[in-house]
């Protein structure tokens, strides 16, 4: 009998009949249960409306969640595009790299962003400055941008200050995922939660994918 009146042997009956309360509508008018916050007993039917009170409120923050989100994803996509447009009427291909640092501190707001290109033909100097093999190979090395703390990388030298939080982006010559790595990308915050370990790349990877699009005008050192 403890088996047959479990409460799954019960909540499998009622599922497989429900029309059980229809047949006896009685018992249903007439069951309580106890209320959720309150040591008083309530209705089934109270209960139920409750419920679905409760259920109403987890919607209504989960559809505001996801309107926020869309938000947000409008706002970077408008960026994006204003990132997008200056490095497009860069009529020289020799002020790329300057247009994609000044760019995205501009449009997003970065306090630091700095980068270093080697392998192309420009002058040994700023985005091209002389950088040590250990750079060189650690950007080699990423095959998708690091979002994090500062764990004392030695290329973080090359920002104004030392950051908090960075992004690192490594950036190829031209979009195609086989073209050799030639430089890296920094985007640096004072601000520890900037750039947590936990955030998603999606948007990081799109910036490397434009930014690696604009260095393929540069020719490669010969």
């Amino acid at each position: 009998m403890s088996d047959t009146l479990s409460p799954l042997a019960v909540s499998r009956f009622l599922q497989a009949n429900p029309d059980f309360f229809t047949a006896h509508s009685e018992l249903f008018a007439a069951l309580t249960v106890p209320h959720p916050n309150q040591s008083r007993a309530i209705s089934l039917g109270e209960r139920q409306i409750m419920t679905l009170r409760d259920r109403q409120k987890d919607l209504e923050m989960r559809l505001a969640a996801l309107s926020h989100q869309a938000s947000f994803n409008e706002s970077v996509a408008n960026k994006l595009t204003s990132w997008c447009e200056i490095l497009v009427a860069a009529d020289d291909a020799q002020s790329v790299p300057g247009h994609i640092i000044a760019g995205l501190a501009d449009v997003f707001e970065l306090s630091d962003v700095t980068m270093r290109l080697w392998n192309l033909a420009i002058a040994p100097e700023g985005v091209g400055a002389p950088i040590d093999d250990d750079a060189r190979q650690f950007a080699m090395s990423l095959s998708a941008p690091y979002c994090g703390p500062n764990k004392d990388f030695s290329v973080a030298s090359w920002l104004q200050a030392q950051p908090a939080s960075l992004a690192m982006i490594p950036i190829r010559h031209g979009h195609a995922n086989t073209a050799p790595t030639v430089g890296l990308l920094l985007l640096g915050s004072d601000d520890a939660e900037r750039f947590t370990s936990d955030m998603g790349t999606t948007f990081l990877e799109t910036i490397g994918r434009l930014a690696s699009a604009a260095i393929g005008r540069l020719p490669m050192a010969t």
